[in-house]
């Protein structure tokens, strides 16, 4: 996923109180190889990480974005669980898979 923005909210559960928030676009095989705009929908997700607007994350996603907190419960549903540096892909490799789909 792509952080594109930050997100701040007027009330939060008070567990959550503190925390911050980043807005991220998730990144097909197209995006990631820079042969296409991402198309899907954004998601709001928790991030103690420090991501800025451009990086790169992993996200937890459901039941296991929660993971971190255990055994506390904390409602949260997407979950920055890490930073990506680097990604190489191989041209001739993502040709050929973008044209089997």
């Amino acid at each position: 996923m792509e952080v594109v923005g930050k997100v701040s909210f007027s009330k939060t559960h008070p567990s959550l109180k503190g925390k911050r928030w980043v807005l991220a676009t998730p990144l097909n095989l197209a995006a990631l190889a820079e042969k296409e705009e991402p198309k899907a929908d954004q998601l709001v997700v928790i991030d103690e990480l420090g991501s800025q607007r451009g990086d790169v994350i992993a996200v937890s996603e459901g039941g296991e974005a929660a993971f971190p907190y255990y055994p506390n419960y904390k409602p949260v549903d997407a979950y920055a669980a890490c930073l990506i540096e680097r990604i190489d892909l191989d041209d001739d490799e993502v040709d050929r898979l973008l044209a089997q789909q």
